[in-house]
């Protein structure tokens, strides 16, 4: 395996990921909703959806690639507390949230949305109900990389003619499977691209770094294209190839793939060797807390639109109004979820060990960060 130092820059992507989650949410319930120009870049901060299953898997793969026969009941306990548990709290959280609202006829009907949520996930939350399915299969995933050693290439060019495949049946109404994106197949080329490079991470890296030029050229060009298909849609010329309001849209696979490649060249900038101590300790922190933003946004977000936050910023242009909004989100969840680890409720609502209220200040993070920096698989543990 390469490094622990090449993964500290797939880490240092998480935050960035995040608040392109946090974007594509904030889009979703303030830009107005026949803003065309809206929905344009509504299509590309999507990726964040891909890059948060790449991640994962990628540092999934990094952190166990070496497990052994023994080994998978303590990899499957570490998943129930990093991930299942905080999926179950966050989803009775919006659940209760949510029902003075809701209306139900009966307790049986609330009941019975309950389950139907935790099987399918409330909003962003199926996310990890797609990651806790590729655990599952996660110890094929592994049988399968060690088995095609040396033929990877094979496996990623499969992995990817099946993504499209997939994702041209689900535009084109061939498959009509209503739960489609909460499936981890949905996210084939994600996920396996993911432990692939987790696996030639060296490689990847220097061939990455040396075409860096290349790779965001690609990755300008990929997204001219995929707005090109969006703008089709909308005037009305052709919706064969994307549509705004299709989650699956063979149009941007490979515009996610080049995002994907641009987020891992800033996480290179931004833990690259001469950076302060401060600094590093600043993106340690934002990788720790991606996870809890991940959990807590759409919390923020309702309870913003509760307290009238939409009449606040109607006046201004929906462009700033957004960026303002994304960047309010983005630190309220910082702070929500600092403070809940350090509370008993750390590992339930944030998927991390308690930390120490001693640690919020930047001196003693610092500390900190040069002490655990080959803290193994402990700090491998969030999802992405």
């Amino acid at each position: 395996m390469p490094p622990r130092r090449r993964l500290d820059q797939v880490d240092a992507m998480r935050p960035l990921k995040q608040a392109g989650v946090v974007s594509s949410h904030v889009l979703l319930f303030f830009a107005p909703a026949a803003s065309v120009s809206a929905g344009a870049l509504l299509t590309l901060t999507h990726v964040s959806r891909e890059g948060f299953f790449f991640i994962s898997a990628c540092m999934l793969t990094y952190a166990y690639s070496g497990v052994g026969r023994g080994g998978w009941g303590r990899f499957y306990r570490r998943r129930l507390v990093s991930v299942a548990i905080p999926y179950l709290c966050w989803t009775v959280i919006y659940y209760l949230y949510n029902l003075p609202s809701a209306g139900f006829a009966s307790a049986g009907a609330a009941l019975g949305r309950l389950l139907h949520t935790l099987v399918t996930g409330y909003y962003q939350l199926y996310f990890l109900v797609v990651i806790m399915q590729f655990y599952l299969v996660f110890p094929l995933v592994l049988a399968l990389l060690r088995r095609t050693r040396g033929h990877h290439g094979i496996v990623v060019a499969a992995a990817a003619a099946a993504q499209v495949a997939l994702t041209i049946c689900v535009h084109w109404r061939i498959v009509t499977q209503p739960w489609v994106q909460s499936e981890a197949s949905s996210y084939v080329l994600y996920l396996i691209g993911g432990a692939v490079v987790a696996w030639h991470l060296d490689e990847v890296h220097a061939w990455v770094c040396r075409h860096a030029r290349l790779v965001v050229a690609l990755t300008a060009l990929a997204a001219a294209a995929a707005e090109g298909v969006y703008y089709l849609a909308e005037t009305g010329v052709t919706t064969a190839l994307g549509s705004g309001d299709d989650a699956f849209q063979p149009s941007v696979i490979a515009w996610n793939a080049g995002a994907i490649a641009c987020m891992y060249l800033v996480g290179v900038a931004l833990v690259r060797p001469g950076r302060s101590q401060r600094f590093r300790a600043v993106v340690r922190s934002g990788s720790d807390n991606s996870y809890g933003i991940y959990l807590s946004q759409l919390l923020i977000i309702d309870l913003l639109i509760l307290a009238g936050y939409r009449g606040l910023v109607s006046h201004l242009p929906w462009p700033a109004a957004c960026a303002i909004t994304v960047v309010i989100v983005y630190l309220s969840c910082v702070a929500l979820t600092s403070v809940l680890a350090r509370t008993p409720l750390a590992v339930p609502l944030t998927g991390r060990p308690r930390q120490t209220w001693r640690s919020l200040r930047p001196a003693t993070r610092t500390q900190q960060l040069t002490e655990t920096e080959h803290d193994g698989d402990k700090r491998l543990d969030p999802v992405g």
